[in-house]
Order: structure tokens, then C-alpha cells, then sequence
């Protein structure tokens, strides 16, 4: 396109009282090479007036429209110019907010960051979205659980086809083995019939829903809007097409056979789900003669908040002993229910159901650590415990015991199986092939034909859990158009699970939405640029397939790479990868961040440090420091980058090589609990940052002028410190050599 300038610098928030505007805008006219009278000036950029001039000149022809006024985290509404090439330049948070006012230093980063405003747009071209022939919005539900029956329910009714996949013969999980349910209804103190089965037939009767079932995935291919996944049936096998996924593939009890101390192996020692079995025959009867229970124990946390078996809660558990105890108590007046808890967990309304529980003289509660169960003779058991209220050992006798067991994922099988491969793999050869022979393989979920593995991958120590860590951005996982919900997420009740569900049927709605207008799905939701590379100069080296986090690139026969675009999130990392720079974004690519760069310019006297912040973390603690109206280093100019990953090596020869004193990373939190928007960004920048010694050794320059800090986005009234603390380091280590050349 031939491009036809815009800028235009806001005096509001403080800006015209910080700087000198109109030196401002003969400085920018003449380092980016812009026409003087292209260059003006409004007293309040985002009123009505000011957005009327700018919208006057796109109307004249202005398609590259250059906005210095408040950071570009606000007021994207009112910035926006259909059609226009956009930049916004942060003069409000980055300079009058943060500079003292009215001197040198000040003019100086606001003519700085003006410039690179410009080059960035002289650099950049108009993003255009690819859209994909062909496409499906077609939702994929796995698992005919209350959790999939929910999701797949949600999405029929706002109008998306849906096909539903159980692998057992009938749906309703395990939910449809329920004998009652918790209380739904104030006052919370009569028990529920399951609302299963009317859920089955509502969904049985939607015309938008086709139901497999004794069906599993034997293989999933392609990528949002073009999945192809290949069913099951039976033996019969055919393919459909899937825009998304919501995987609800469900839990199982945790083993009680590990749960030796507890007394089970003894036929009268029996789980949580046995006993709705029990319950929905009738009477309350032991397993070893038939006799009718009168004396039943309830031991919680069988197995799980236990280093030794399941470290974490399993949330239903404390509810369901409640709701059991009012089987014993409803099914026999003279029965007694005891209930040895660590702590009982019943949030929201069901604390309402616990109170009511409480009021029952033949329910007891006792807090305690249960340490044994024995046998006492005629079938009957003893119980014993520690640690209990009172601060002594006590033992009872039951004729019934029954354990609360936790919550397994579906997911956990797979991915100790593959945690364990990858394990022996780091061994060596013998060790993964002894591996492979001796160890069978789980049953998989997805079977995804992705290089990084067959299933959905879970953060270290999430016990199996299809978890992603992605806070701000719930049910997804790092495969981008499968959306995780229910127990398979984390543990829930089934209150929870449905509410879940519907929160996964959105997003993946919104994943489909998405994909066919070529606009990325998540988080830049709004992003319609896509990875372009330059195949032609293509070394194939596989640095791009192997770094990037989402598995959007594939290789062919030949070991050429290639995007499978509608997975990718737009991160960059690819662009930071690549030792060719092959790869580009219209708007952001290391040219243009190496042009902002080197079009800086380089005092003398006085360090100059570039800043590269991440726009998830780091950028918004800086907007943040500002609004607190902590000072910022006159030294730095802040460049945002999509993410950390997205950082070329070659902007440090390039900065550096400029008289640039200093370059100083701020990304997200990485490690096991790690908050990056994408996944590892701040890790690989680490890691290939630890690689940087021998380019500077080259440049005969020392390593410290390089530094990556990582941020939180609510560490902001640390981060002016921070740099401080840099610049000092700076100052020790002297001016860049390469300064003045």
C-alpha cells in the first residue's frame, strides 16, 4: 500500500505540561522523516474533537496514523481507525508520568519514542487476516458425563452443531450411578433425585446433537476449524470434521487398594462409590453377610490431602459422606453415622446441608486422623484415631466402614506414561526401548497427531490434571481449540462441573468464532497478523518446530517446517527462534524492532539502555508503576514485545553494535508454577540469553550490559528499583566501546 502519514501528540494527562510539544513535533517530522504539517497537536486527543481530526484526515487518505498520548492499554476503542495502519506511542505513562518535567532528559524520550512510533509504521504493513477454506464450527464434546451432557447442551442450544463421544454404552458418568444427590433447594435438608437422566433425554432429544457412544478417538488431526478425528465404533471407523474441542473426559476413584491402613481388603471396608451402589439396592447392608449396617464410619480423606497418595482435595468428597450419612440415617432411625474428618470442606449453600447434618443426634462428627483399621471380630470393624478435638486417642467399633476416596483424572494415566518415557528416554536408547517393551500403554484420549505428543500436556506436579496454569484465561490448554472442563481440569463437585462445562462450550465457541474471521484466539484475541515466513531461505533446522509451544508447526516428508496457522497463538517465539529471521508479522518483526532500535539516538554521555518488556507482565507493571507515579530512569527506552520469546539474539548485536550501553529483558515468571501468556517465552529467552556470552565476547563487550529480569504484572513498585538497579550496574561496567561509530 502507499502510505500516507498521520502523527498526532496529545497535551492532555499531564503530557503538555512535561514536555515541549511543539519541539516535539519538529524533532519527530525530521528524524522520521515526515512532513511537518503531517504532524499535529490536540489539547485532548480522545474527545470528540480530537478523534473528529484524525477520522478527517482518513477520510482524506491518511492510512498510517501515529497516536502519541496515553498508553495503548487504554482508549483502544476510541484509537481505533478501521482500514489505517495504527501505532500508539506511550507518552502519557512512559514520559509525563514518569519524568521529571520540562529538561533535557524528558524531550529527549519523548522525541525518542515518537521516532521509533514512526519507523515502527514505515517499517510494518497492514495486517490482513487469513481465513482457511472450508472450515467447521462443528463443536467436539469427550465424555457423556453431567460435564460433557452439560457442555454439549450449551452449545446445541446457542445454535452449534455438536457431536457427543462416550466411550462407555450408556451416558450419565458417574453421576448416573447416584442413588440421591446433595441438596439443590433451599432449606438444603431433603436429598435430590439425580438430574441425570433428565439431562440424557434432553440431550437424546436435540436435533443439534449426535450421540456416539461405545466410541473412542483413535486419532485427531489437523488444527482449529479443520480437525479431522477419526471414531471408534464398535470396530467402525469413519471421520468428521471439528471446528473445536471440550474435553470432559472425567475422573475415576483414586486405587483403595493402596489404602491398606485403612483397613480395605476387608470385604466390610468399602469406597464412597460402592455405597451408592449399596444405597440404591435398598437397605444399608454389609458386603460380607448381608446384615443390616446399624454402626457405619465414614473415614475422610481416604487417600487424598496425603503426600503418600493424592496430595490435593477432591472437593466432593466431604459432601457426599454428608449426603451418605442421610442414607444411613433415612434408610434405618436407630442407624448411626460417624464421620472422622480432618476438615469438612462444604463451601457455598452446602455449608447449609452441613448445618443440617449437624442438628442429627444420630449423625456424629469427630476431627481426627484415623491410623488404623482392624478387624473386631464378627465381621466388625475398629477404628482408630489421634489427634482428635479433645486431644486424645480414641477407638471405636463399626459393622461398616467406608472410605472417601478422591478424584483421579482421566488425563493421569497418559501423562505418567509419557512422563516416565520421557524419563528413560534421557537415558539413553536401551533404557527407552526397555521402556517401551516392559510397560503397557494407557488408553488415550485425544490421540492427537501433534510432534509434542498425543494428549493435552499438564503442568509439572498438577498430579495429572489437564491443567495449563493460564489464570487469566480459563479452560484453556496449550492446544489451541481444546478447552478442558470438569474433574479432568481439577477436582469439583458436579454443581461445579456443569457450571465449568458451560464456561468450556463458550470458549470453544468462541475459538470457532474466531478462526473464521482469521483473528487469533487467544490471548491477542483481536490479532488477525499470522507468522510469514521466508521459506525460500528455510535451513530447516527445526528450531521453530521444536520451540513453539502450541505445536503450530509441522514438518513434511522432506523435514520442511510448515504453520498449521489456526493453531497458533501469535506469539512470536517462532520470529525469536529462527537464526535465518526468516519469520515476519506484518506489524512486528525483527527488522522492525531492530529499525526502532537502531534509528535511536545515542548521547555521548550518559547511558542508554533499550528495555524489552513483555506486553503481558512486565508492560502493564510499568503502565502501573506510572499510575503510582513512581519515576522512571531517564536512561531507558521501553520497546513492548508480544513476548519474550519472540526476542532475536540479532537485537542485541544490533543495539549493541549502535552504542546502546545496556539491554535489559523484563518477562514473566517461569519455573513450575509459571504465569507466561505463552507457556515458556520467558524461559527460552533464559535460555538462549545464556548463549550470549560468546556474541559478546566477540564484540569484546561484557556479558552484564545484557540481563533478564522476570516480572510480575503485580511487582510494578519494584520495577523503577529494578532498572535503577541495572543502570547502576551499568555505570560500573562504563560506556559501550562501540559508542560514536
Amino acid at each position: 500500500m502507499e502510505k500516507k502519514f498521520g502523527v498526532y501528540i496529545c497535551k492532555g494527562c499531564g503530557i503538555g505540561e512535561a514536555i515541549n510539544v511543539d519541539d516535539l513535533k519538529k524533532a519527530t517530522a525530521g528524524g522520521a522523516r515526515v512532513a511537518a504539517e503531517l504532524v499535529k497537536d490536540h489539547d485532548i486527543l480522545c474527545s470528540p474533537a480530537g478523534l473528529e481530526m484524525i477520522n478527517n484526515d482518513v477520510k482524506e487518505g491518511t492510512n498510517c496514523v501515529v497516536v502519541g498520548a496515553c498508553s495503548p492499554r487504554v482508549k483502544f476503542e476510541e484509537f481505533d481507525f478501521p482500514g489505517t495502519i495504527t501505532e500508539r506511542v506511550n507518552l502519557r505513562e512512559f514520559v509525563a508520568w514518569t519524568m521529571e518535567p520540562n529538561n533535557e532528559d524528558t524531550q529527549s524520550v519523548a522525541e525518542d519514542y515518537m521516532k521509533m512510533g514512526v519507523v515502527k509504521i514505515q517499517k510494518g504493513d497492514l495486517p490482513a487476516p487469513n481465513i482457511l477454506e472450508n472450515l467447521s464450527n462443528t463443536l467436539m464434546v469427550i465424555g457423556g458425563g453431567i460435564t460433557g451432557i452439560t457442555a454439549a447442551l450449551e452449545a446445541a442450544n446457542a445454535g452449534y452443531k455438536v457431536y457427543l463421544v462416550e466411550k462407555e454404552a450408556e451416558l450419565g458418568g458417574w453421576a448416573a450411578k447416584l442413588y440421591k444427590e446433595t441438596p439443590r433447594v433451599y432449606p438444603y435438608d431433603k436429598l435430590d433425585e439425580p438430574r441425570i437422566f433428565d439431562k440424557i433425554k434432553e440431550l437424546e432429544s436435540n436435533e443439534n446433537v449426535t450421540i456416539y457412544k461405545s466410541t473412542t478417538v483413535e486419532k485427531t488431526d489437523g488444527q482449529p476449524g479443520l480437525f479431522d478425528v477419526t471414531l471408534n465404533t464398535n470396530g467402525s471407523v469413519q471421520t468428521v470434521k471439528v471446528g473445536a474441542f471440550v474435553m470432559a473426559a472425567g475422573w475415576r476413584p483414586y486405587d483403595a487398594s493402596k489404602l491398606e491402613h485403612l483397613g480395605y481388603g476387608n470385604p466390610n471396608v468399602i469406597t464412597n462409590v460402592q455405597m451408592e451402589e449399596i444405597a440404591k439396592k435398598g437397605k444399608i447392608v454389609r458386603p460380607s453377610d448381608g446384615k443390616e449396617a446399624k454402626k457405619i464410619a465414614f473415614i475422610q480423606c481416604a487417600g487424598s490431602r496425603d503426600a503418600n497418595h493424592l496430595p490435593y482435595c477432591s472437593s466432593f468428597c466431604c459432601g457426599t459422606s454428608l449426603k451418605q450419612a442421610k442414607y444411613v440415617r433415612e434408610k434405618s432411625s436407630d442407624a448411626v453415622a460417624m464421620i472422622f474428618y480432618k476438615d469438612i470442606r462444604t463451601p457455598g449453600q452446602t455449608e447449609l446441608f452441613y448445618k443440617n447434618m449437624q442438628n442429627d443426634p444420630g449423625v456424629l462428627l469427630t476431627k481426627g486422623d484415623v491410623t488404623a483399621v482392624t478387624d473386631a471380630g464378627n465381621g466388625n470393624l475398629y477404628i482408630e484415631a489421634e489427634n482428635t478435638l479433645l486431644g486424645e486417642k480414641i477407638k471405636v467399633e463399626a459393622d461398616l466402614v467406608v472410605l472417601a476416596t478422591g478424584i483421579v483424572p482421566a488425563t493421569r494415566a497418559t501423562q505418567e506414561y509419557f512422563d516416565a518415557l520421557t524419563e528413560a528416554a534421557k537415558k539413553g536408547d536401551d533404557a527407552k526401548k526397555a521402556f517401551l517393551d516392559e510397560t503397557p500403554k494407557p488408553d488415550s484420549i485425544l490421540n492427537l497427531t501433534y510432534r509434542q505428543g498425543p494428549e493435552i500436556p499438564s503442568l509439572e506436579g498438577a498430579y495429572g490434571f489437564a491443567d495449563s496454569n493460564f489464570i487469566c484465561f480459563q479452560y484453556e490448554t496449550r492446544r489451541t481449540g481444546i478447552y478442558t472442563a470438569g474433574c479432568v481440569k481439577q477436582p469439583m463437585t458436579m454443581a461445579d462441573a456443569a457450571d465449568d462445562a458451560a464456561g468450556a462450550a463458550l470458549k470453544a465457541i468462541q475459538c470457532v468464532e474466531h478462526v473464521a474471521k482469521g483473528v487469533a484466539v487467544h490471548p491477542r484475541a483481536w490479532d488477525t497478523t499470522f507468522p510469514d515466513p521466508l521459506m525460500i531461505k528455510c535451513t530447516s533446522c527445526k528450531r521453530c518446530t521444536e520451540e513453539c509451544p502450541f505445536g503450530a508447526i509441522d514438518e513434511d516428508e522432506k523435514g520442511t517446517p510448515f504453520y498449521r496457522i489456526n493453531r497458533c497463538r501469535r506469539c512470536g517465539t517462532c520470529m525469536g527462534a529462527c537464526p535465518e529471521r526468516i519469520v515476519s508479522f506484518k506489524d512486528f518483526s525483527v527488522d522492525i524492532v531492530g529499525s526502532m532500535i537502531k534509528g535511536l539516538d545515542v548521547p555521548d554521555e550518559g547511558a542508554r539502555v533499550i528495555v524489552l518488556a513483555c506486553e503481558n507482565d512486565a508492560y502493564p507493571a510499568l503502565d502501573s508503576a506510572a499510575i503510582k507515579k513512581l519515576k522512571l530512569h531517564p536512561g531507558v527506552r521501553i520497546i513492548p514485545v508480544r513476548c519474550l520469546g519472540s526476542t532475536n539474539l540479532v537485537w542485541v548485536t544490533d543495539a549493541l553494535s549502535r552504542g546502546i550501553d545496556g539491554l535489559l529483558l523484563l518477562g514473566c515468571k517461569y519455573g513450575e508454577n509459571y504465569q507466561c501468556h505463552f507457556v515458556k517465552g520467558s524461559e527460552l529467552a533464559n535460555y538462549r540469553f545464556s548463549k550470549l556470552q560468546e556474541t559478546l565476547s566477540k564484540l569484546q563487550l561484557e556479558e552484564d550490559r545484557c540481563q533478564l529480569l522476570q516480572v510480575a504484572i503485580s511487582e510494578y513498585d519494584q520495577l523503577p528499583k529494578m532498572i535503577d538497579d541495572f543502570m547502576k550496574r551499568i555505570d560500573e561496567v562504563g560506556p559501550n566501546p562501540f559508542k560514536g561509530f
